[in-house]
């Protein structure tokens, strides 16, 4: 079996305001950006988050893209900048040299191949990811809630791991509004729930900057603090 899917990027003012996404159908989209970003950016993160989505199903991956920058760099380019230290042929560093380095790692063991399309002339899966990451770059521009989507469901034959972040100097996007995973462990077994929590760009990006200065994962991070705002009426319950 093969999966086909389209991935493409945005950016608003190129560099600006910038979103990437992969489509499949309408029950298996994921979307995501920066503040601050380009479209070579987006282009790029959209097929590595394709990639890692998918990395759990044993079948082909064709891979749609517009962007001619992505597929040459996935197909041609790669092993030459690896041999070369991730630099160019006139010694210059390889821009984007991040996310090149983890679609490099994405791809090794997969079976794909990628198929250019023209973009904005009606393809309909390009049309489909072009929409979404246009949405995430507009919705970052306007500070509006990120349109996240619902990534490969596991009942298509995998998993859908949450979105890692870009690179260190992007913002990513805030989480998906409803989390697979108990989101608040309460260190009772029996009274773990699922709180599906809102976050504005600005209160996720002030969570990730205390979760990286504390060395933890965000969702630790917000798990202390419903402890610690839980704790006096722990203490006042044992009192009584």
């Amino acid at each position: 079996m093969t999966i086909t899917a389209a991935a493409d990027g945005s950016a608003l003012g190129n560099p600006g305001p910038a979103g990437w996404a992969w489509y499949i159908d309408d029950e298996a989209w994921a979307a995501g950006g920066w503040k601050h970003g380009t479209n070579n950016m987006g282009e790029l993160k959209a097929v590595l988050e394709l990639f890692r989505a998918t990395e759990g199903v044993d079948d082909d991956l064709l891979v749609l893209c517009d962007s001619q920058y992505v597929i040459n760099a996935a197909t041609k380019w790669m092993a030459g900048w690896k041999r070369k230290g991730w630099r160019k042929a006139d010694g210059k560093p390889v821009m984007n040299v991040d996310l090149l380095q983890e679609l490099d790692e994405a791809l090794a063991g997969r079976r794909y191949r990628f198929e250019w399309v023209r973009g904005h002339v009606g393809h309909p899966l390009n049309e489909a990811a072009d929409e979404r990451a246009r949405a995430v770059a507009t919705a970052y521009q306007r500070g509006a809630a990120v349109p996240t989507g619902p990534g490969f469901p596991a009942r298509r034959g995998g998993t859908a791991p949450a979105v890692r972040p870009g690179p260190a100097s992007a913002s990513p996007a805030p989480p998906a509004p409803a989390p697979s995973a108990a989101l608040f462990d309460l260190g009772e077994p029996d009274a773990a729930r699922v709180v599906p929590v809102g976050l504005t760009a600005d209160e996720w990006q002030r969570l990730e900057r205390i979760a990286r200065e504390a060395g933890l994962p965000a969702d630790e991070v917000l798990r202390g603090l419903v402890r610690d705002a839980l704790r006096p009426s722990r203490r006042a319950r044992s009192a009584g």
